[in-house]
């Protein structure tokens, strides 16, 4: 894979021209949904926000959604303790509630009205964030990890791959735990192969990507 040097505001830019130009989603609706995936220290909504940013200066509604706005209760994600990878794998975010509260109305025919977050981990409540009604031509921008194993049905899909050993580096140390979890992530699910746009981003300071589909 050829891999081009990149600034991240010059990658938002990108991005954002390159829905900008999209009036349709693949499934013929009127509202867009892009992914951008990664591991929490690759620092997925940093990209999220400048995308979104960008494309309301373009004039388009966006609504920018969490993936850590969908955890669990903590009652459900540790029910097999706090370390578990394989809970953390297919338990911690709550996929059901994402597609009833995000992508559902997204569909042709669908309603616009999606909700931002679901649940706090912090304080393990609900956040009680109110519905956000997106207009025809509306983008959401869902960003965290492991959004690409689920068949969301995302229109561009950008994953922000880490090398081994940079994952590692830059993983808290409370949180290495989590390491198997994305090795196998990246073994079973191959996100840099399902997305349409891979960005590396070992050095954050020096991203490089495969660019835009064509």
């Amino acid at each position: 894979m050829h891999l081009e040097p990149i600034t991240w505001e010059r990658m938002a830019e990108r991005l954002a021209a390159h829905l900008d130009e999209r009036t349709t989603a693949r499934d013929g609706g009127p509202w867009l949904r892009t992914a951008v995936d990664g591991a929490p220290p690759a620092g997925t909504g940093t990209l999220a926000e400048l995308a979104a940013a960008a494309l309301r200066l373009r004039g388009r509604s966006v609504l920018v959604v969490p993936a850590q706005g969908f955890l669990r209760p903590a009652s459900v994600r540790l029910e097999y303790g706090r370390q578990d990878v394989e809970a953390y794998l297919r338990g911690w975010y709550d996929t059901a509630a994402l597609w009833r509260e995000v992508f559902a109305p997204l569909e042709p025919g669908g309603t616009g009205r999606v909700l931002p977050d679901l649940w706090d981990p912090v304080t393990d409540r609900a956040t009680r964030s109110p519905y956000v009604t997106l207009p025809p031509g509306g983008v959401v921008i869902v960003h965290g990890p492991l959004l690409l194993g689920h068949w969301f049905p995302f229109d561009l899909s950008v994953h922000i791959s880490l090398s081994p050993g940079a994952l590692a580096r830059r993983t808290e140390e409370a949180e290495r735990w989590t390491l198997p979890a994305f090795a196998r992530y990246a073994a079973e699910t191959d996100p840099a192969a399902a997305a349409d746009t891979v960005v590396r981003a070992d050095d954050p300071r020096h991203p490089a990507w495969s660019g835009l589909p064509g």
